[in-house]
């Protein structure tokens, strides 16, 4: 997966090695650079989402003309590869010593995860449609890492992977969705009330009233890794 682009890297390399045109200098731009072109594309997806990306665009925020950009990307998909694999970088806390607490290793993991999606909403709705980075593969690679450590069998670790996987992506993607006011959700759990012969379970739980968004995630979490690998 992560080899597609092995060939446009090293064009890309070659590429970096020659000189940007000076309409950079003559615009007081700071030089362009992957580093900038990437930082300036996610800024864009943050604010226009995945349509409002174009190279025209990109080059725009950038200062510069769009043609410069072809030195360091091949394309714009390139570009949306390398957006989400930036979100998609896992910083591991700092451990003076091993903790040997492999659910909170895991559960750190997958709530930064989702944190990070959330802070760039369109990232959950463009994950499965590319091509996986080296960032979330080494996500995946720690994550299978600590599961396998924690006793989950090599048969039913890629059952476990997905399971997690679907997990935090349909949690993230529906609370990117539902973005309902306290007014919204108050009339919605009076309609409740009033049907509570019909739906007399999710009325009486209140459930629509109930937007503890961070607090479901991490409770249903510990279901769910009960079921993959039950505490000792």
């Amino acid at each position: 997966m992560a080899a597609k682009r092995s060939g446009a890297q090293g064009k890309r390399s070659r590429r970096m090695d020659v000189a940007i045109p000076s309409v950079q200098a003559s615009r007081s731009e700071p030089p362009l650079s992957l580093e900038r072109i990437v930082a300036t594309a996610l800024e864009l997806l943050d604010a226009q989402g995945v349509d409002g990306l174009t190279m025209r665009r990109l080059a725009d925020r950038l200062g510069s003309g769009a043609m410069s950009l072809y030195w360091h990307v091949d394309n714009k998909e390139e570009v949306f590869d390398l957006a989400l694999d930036a979100v998609l970088e896992y910083r591991r806390p700092p451990q003076t010593v091993e903790t040997h607490d492999w659910r909170g290793d895991v559960v750190h993991m997958l709530e930064d995860w989702r944190a990070s999606m959330l802070r760039h909403p369109w990232s959950a709705a463009l994950l499965p449609r590319r091509a996986l980075g080296p960032n979330m593969l080494s996500r995946l690679e720690l994550l299978s890492k600590t599961l396998s450590g924690a006793g989950v069998a090599d048969a039913d670790l890629n059952v476990a992977i997905w399971s997690v996987w679907n997990y935090v992506m349909g949690a993230t993607i529906t609370r990117g969705s539902f973005d309902l006011s306290a007014d919204d959700r108050a009339a919605g759990q009076l309609r409740l009330t009033q049907l509570s012969e019909r739906y007399p379970t999710i009325e009486r739980s209140r459930l629509l009233l109930d937007d503890d968004w961070n607090g479901a995630f991490r409770r249903g979490l510990d279901f769910l890794l009960d079921g993959v690998a039950p505490r000792q």
